[in-house]
This record gives C-alpha cells, sequence and structure tokens, in this order.
C-alpha cells in the first residue's frame, strides 16, 4: 500500500462552526488539508540545499553510509546531527557555507538512509568509530583541514572523536547544545518551517502493517546508552586538543566544569537566542555565520592553519 502523503494533516481550527472542539471531533471526519497547508508544509528536496548525495561503503564491513556534501572550496566542516535526526538537519546551513566551506553532514547509524550490521547499536564508543571510519574512507591518510560539528548527541560524537586524537588534520570543534534527552524534549520542536520541510521526512518511515509514519529511530529503546554519551562529557570536551566553540540556547546548560573551563578562556561560548534546541535547523543564518566566522577567526584554510607570513614566504 502506498503511504499517505506527509503533507496530508488537518489544520488546527478547521472544525464546524457553531460545534464544540470534542462534538466536532465526534460527528464530523477529518477535512483533508487545504491546497494552502498542502503547500506550505510540503516536504524540500535535499538538493535544493546540498550538491550531493554519496553512499560510503566502509571496507570489510556491511555498513553503508549516507552522507550530503556540498562546496568546493575551503576546510571540510563535517556535521553530526543530534539523536532522531538526520544528515539534513544541517541543510538550510550548509547551503549558507558553501561559498566559503566545503559541507559534509553524516546520517549516523540508525538514522537517515545510512544501513548497517546493527542499526541499533548507539553505544558512544560505535558511533564514533563509524566518524572515523567514514573520514578516513573519504580522504584517506591526507586529509583536508576539518572542523567537527555536533549537534546534541552528535556532539558527544564529535567531543569524543576529537579527544581520540586519531584524525588527522583536525582544527576545530564545534559542539551545538549538548544536553541530555530530558533537555532536549524540553526545547520544543524545530521553529523554521522550511527547515522541518527537509528535514523531519528523512526522521520517518513507513509501517506497512500499521498503515502510517514512525520515527526511523526509536529513541525511547536507546536509552541504554545515554549514560555514555553524556557522562564525563564536559571534561573531555574540555581537553580535546584544538579550538573550541560551544554553541547553546542558555546558559542553563552550563555545569560546573564548563563554567570554570569558561572563565579560564578555554574554549568560545555563544548563546544563541530565541531559538530552541535545534540552533543549526532554527537560526541556520546565524549558524552559519559563527561556523564561518569561527573558520576565519583561527585562520583554518583548506589545508590546515594558515599564517600570512608563511604563505607569502612559500609563494616566493
Amino acid at each position: 500500500m502506498e503511504p499517505a502523503p506527509l503533507a496530508s494533516l488537518q489544520e488546527e481550527g478547521e472544525g464546524e462552526p457553531g460545534e464544540s472542539p470534542s462534538s466536532a471531533a465526534a460527528a464530523v471526519p477529518p477535512r483533508p488539508a487545504t491546497h494552502h497547508s498542502l503547500h506550505k508544509y510540503a516536504p524540500l528536496d535535499w538538493s535544493a540545499y546540498f550538491d550531493e548525495e554519496r553512499r560510503v561503503a566502509i571496507p570489510d564491513t556491511e555498513d553503508v553510509f549516507n552522507v550530503y556534501m556540498a562546496g568546493l572550496e575551503g576546510p571540510v566542516v563535517f556535521c553530526l546531527h543530534g539523536g532522531g535526526y538526520s544528515g539534513l538537519s544541517f541543510a538550510l546551513a550548509a547551503s549558507r557555507m558553501k561559498e566559503k566551506a566545503r559541507v559534509v553532514s553524516m546520517d549516523l547509524r540508525g538514522h537517515g538512509k545510512s544501513t548497517t550490521s546493527d542499526d541499533s547499536d548507539l553505544s558512544i564508543e560505535t558511533l564514533s568509530s563509524d566518524v572515523i571510519a567514514v573520514l578516513r574512507t573519504l580522504y584517506g591518510d591526507s586529509p583536508p583541514a576539518i572542523i567537527l560539528v555536533g549537534h546534541s548527541m552528535g556532539g558527544s560524537v564529535a567531543i569524543h572523536v576529537a579527544a581520540k586524537k586519531v584524525i588527522r588534520n583536525l582544527h576545530g570543534l564545534v559542539v551545538i547544545d549538548v544536553v541530555e534527552i530530558e533537555w532536549s524534549v524540553k526545547g520544543g520542536p524545530l521553529r523554521n518551517i522550511d527547515s522541518a520541510r527537509v528535514s523531519i521526512p528523512s526522521t520517518l518511515k513507513y509501517d506497512e502493517s500499521r498503515e502510517c509514519y514512525t520515527y526511523r529511530t526509536p529513541l525511547e529503546e536507546t536509552e541504554k546508552y545515554w549514560k555514555g554519551w553524556y557522562e564525563g562529557l564536559s571534561e573531555k570536551f574540555l581537553s580535546c586538543p584544538v579550538q573550541k566553540v560551544l554553541l547553546l540556547a542558555g546558559t542553563d546548560r552550563l555545569d560546573r566544569a564548563l563554567t570554570i573551563g569558561q572563565m579560564q578562556g578555554k574554549f568560545q561560548m555563544v548563546v544563541v537566542r530565541h531559538t530552541g534546541h535545534a540552533i543549526q535547523e532554527d537560526v541556520p543564518e546565524e549558524f552559519a555565520s559563527h561556523i564561518l566566522n569561527f573558520i576565519a577567526r583561527n585562520k583554518i584554510g583548506p589545508n590546515g592553519v594558515e599564517i600570512p607570513g608563511l604563505i607569502k614566504k612559500w609563494q616566493h
């Protein structure tokens, strides 16, 4: 059976005049969405934001990871989404960064279009190993300059990868609102309609037996991994030997270790106001600006940190 259109949802306030909401719901069958709502909330294709979708097969395994790519020049901004999201979480931001950087956004294990031998294994060790394997498969032993960017669970993965010190030419770490599941829920839904239109469909799948859409990633079944995602994370973040920036939706996310570290100047902190948990989706222009400013401020070029005096000397 063909799945119902994702956009065919009844709009609020469409009950019959003169009836209470409860009686209207009991007596009147749901009306199809209006043409206006079908257009306003219709899914958007990834190709409007990224230049390429690539399947990365990891040698000697059954694992194939889906990545979205944009841009041809500059350092690689390698993006890792949060739990229950997908690589398309960075779509709108990628379209605003790709003139000055190469953006690669990965569907993590058990998310999006990636397929592995065990999609249910979302342990931090496995997720970190997946990212390292994808980077090595894409770039070999001579990668371009890389900035790891991670949102929520993906931020935890980015921190663990950076802390391992195995990625050659890693020059930056950007962590977006890494908070535990409770805070993620309190952060509320996405607030940018266009971002939701491109990213939300990739987080769903059609259940033939129930004839309805369900979530691609059942986060409630991953609870046993949550402690591993976040335990000791602040200290590990502070120990990462690269330039770091922490983007937060509120200062209540800071624990004691981060508060002290920020006061000691161990990382840059930016609080993005008037946004929910998914900063990169809610305010993609502002998010992209923060990333590009981070690259410029730290003088990160396509192959690493660029020192103007040395560059001129080499050119002679």
